[in-house]
């Protein structure tokens, strides 16, 4: 559905002239670029669960006699609520550029969707429970008021980190691509070594429809370019991820997966986290769109746009394999492993200078975030 909605989208945009502009400074392509990529996302990401909910429903939940596999309908039907509202929102910043604070709100309502429909309604216990802490009988009015801020800040989290790292042709959805086949084989795994977790079918479905409406896009979007899915696909991506991160934090063993998955995630996490500490350390605000990210540093030392990409697509790969690591390693290899790996990965920032303090005469003009 992507592959086929992608050139649909494409043809729309251009015909009611709604395009990516060029500049010299944030968005350095050479011609004005259709956006609406993330409407063709949308659609594919979209058609595959549906197609789920047709195979795999079971209604109500809980229900005795489920067939399995199943998949929690009410829940799902939450998540495209959810997809839905995240991709409205990034649209409508593609067509109309909304402030930074109106993009969280909105992020903010969606993560709340998530937690009304069954989401994220626990996860202060999952929190407490991954550091060791026994949480005992709390009310659940108490741990639900508690987990909405928590959940919210996931998703926050996530949609932005995938934002942020939508910035060169064919980046996003090909990163975002492999990090759905991770989750993948970790959902994969799951549903083999314990068939009788009501999430196994939902994290299987969730992985399958986000790689496949990533990888669908991404032959137009590979450089040059032919279209942007803009933010209206990259938060919907992220939204998916977020979605991801909390149901492998409900399996069992919760702190396991929930690093296995965390690492998957772990090159736009780690990008987000540099940007945010290079804009500290320069004294520009943390919202205002520069060229701090890892990949724009390398393109500004010379590299091709296709040689960041490629090299993006190896390290999301690795972080992929690491995430998956849990399959075949204890926790407490995991946890060493998974401190290795940060360790390396802030030496390699170190040896690069990534986080150098620029001359305040290298200081951007204001323009709007892409």
């Amino acid at each position: 559905m992507s592959l086929v909605a992608t050139p649909l989208c494409r043809r729309y945009a251009l015909h009611k002239n709604i395009v990516d502009r060029p500049d010299d400074y944030l968005k350095p392509h050479q011609k004005p670029i259709p956006y609406l990529g993330g409407v063709a996302i949308f659609l594919g990401w979209a058609a595959g669960i549906v197609l789920a909910l047709a195979l795999f429903a079971v209604n109500p939940r809980g229900a005795e006699g489920a067939p399995d596999p199943s998949l929690d309908a009410i829940l799902t039907f939450g998540i495209l609520i959810a997809g839905l509202g995240i991709t409205a929102l990034g649209l409508f910043d593609d067509l109309h550029l909304t402030s930074p604070l109106v993009k969280l709100a909105g992020g903010g309502v969606v993560g709340v969707i998530l937690v009304l429909f069954g989401l994220g309604d626990d996860t202060l216990l999952l929190l407490l429970r991954s550091i060791g802490i026994d949480p005992g009988d709390l009310p659940h009015p108490l741990v639900f008021a508690c987990s909405i801020p928590i959940t919210v800040f996931i998703v926050l989290g996530a949609c932005n980190a995938t934002n942020l790292i939508d910035g060169l042709d064919g980046l996003c959805s090909g990163v975002l691509g492999i990090m759905a086949a991770g989750f993948l084989v970790l959902a994969v795994y799951l549903h083999l070594w314990s068939r009788w977790d009501p999430l196994d079918v939902q994290r299987v479905v969730l992985s399958s429809a986000m790689m496949g409406a990533a990888l669908g896009f991404l032959p137009f979007n590979r450089n040059p370019a032919k279209i942007f899915m803009g933010d209206a696909g990259s938060m919907l991506l992220g939204l998916n991820a977020a979605v991801l991160l909390l149901l492998f934090a409900k399996s069992s063993n919760t702190v396991r997966w929930m690093l296995g998955s965390l690492m998957i995630f772990g090159l736009p996490l780690a990008d987000m986290l540099l940007t945010l500490a290079r804009r500290w350390r320069n004294q520009r605000p943390l919202m205002q769109g520069d060229r701090s990210h890892f990949y724009d540093q390398l393109v500004d030392r010379g590299w091709s746009i296709k040689r960041v990409v490629r090299v993006s697509y190896a390290l999301a790969a690795f972080f992929a394999l690491m995430g998956c690591a849990p399959i075949v390693l204890r926790l407490r290899y995991v946890v060493p492993l998974y401190l290795l790996v940060i360790a390396v990965v802030a030496g390699l920032v170190v040896k690069f200078k990534m986080l150098r303090v620029e001359p305040r005469s290298s200081e951007p003009r204001t323009v709007a975030s892409g």
